[in-house]
């Protein structure tokens, strides 16, 4: 479903030689799988997701998703594409701060366009997947640091993607929220079908993914 091939990153500064970042990376996500990519800090984990997710470009290499190669689309195009086919959790939650969590989690579909009624039905449904059912018309400072994560989760499915790409996402969660949010984001991936690439530093989290890669000096190899 996802495919990445020869994923190279360099960057220049004008003054410096290129610092490789990635080096030759190969991967591969069946739909409804779920990966974990571990690595020190620095060693490039957001960098090559935010490859795969089509937020920044390869060096070199290509990322394909059901076959089309994701960076030779036009931007517009691949923002249609992220719209559409892909959704992203981060540490912090980035809700909108003047919206409701209801709000907040419609906009990907508001973006893309499509009856109001419908919309606000799908966001209410995953809402209440993800326990908030009672928190639909609150503000992200009116609800707690698990709830405000517990909406941006809502907000990555509410589109049903094909692939969550997830970005140390309990990070900024004490030990008890972060161990719900995770088995969350697996059991809604199981419900909704959607493939999973998490970055973490956590082996606990780690260990509940089908398969788990170490990226280590540009390299990314099974674990």
């Amino acid at each position: 479903m996802l495919k990445a091939n020869n994923i190279a990153k360099n960057y220049h500064d004008g003054m410096r030689e290129d610092l490789h970042v990635l080096t030759d990376i190969s991967f591969a996500l069946d739909r409804g799988e779920t990966s974990a990519i571990i690595g020190t800090s620095g060693s490039g984990k957001t960098t090559l997701l935010n490859i795969l997710g089509g937020l920044d470009k390869p060096t070199s290499g290509q990322v394909l998703l059901n076959d089309a190669d994701v960076h030779k689309l036009t931007e517009r195009k691949r923002c249609t594409l992220r719209n559409q086919h892909f959704g992203f959790i981060y540490q912090f939650h980035h809700l909108l701060p003047e919206f409701t969590a209801l709000e907040n989690v419609a906009m990907p579909l508001l973006i893309g366009g499509g009856s109001v009624e419908q919309i606000t039905q799908k966001a209410e449904k995953v809402l209440e997947d993800v326990g908030l059912k009672k928190r639909l018309h609150h503000k992200p400072s009116e609800l707690s640091g698990g709830e405000r994560q517990r909406a941006a989760i809502a907000r990555a499915l509410v589109h049903q993607p094909d692939c969550i790409f997830a970005d140390e996402p309990t990070g900024n969660l004490d030990r008890k929220n972060a161990e719900q949010a995770i088995d969350l984001i697996i059991n809604l991936n199981k419900e909704y079908n959607t493939s999973l690439v998490i970055v973490t530093h956590d082996l606990n989290i780690a260990e509940k993914m089908d398969t788990v890669y170490t990226l280590e000096d540009g390299v990314l190899d099974k674990a």
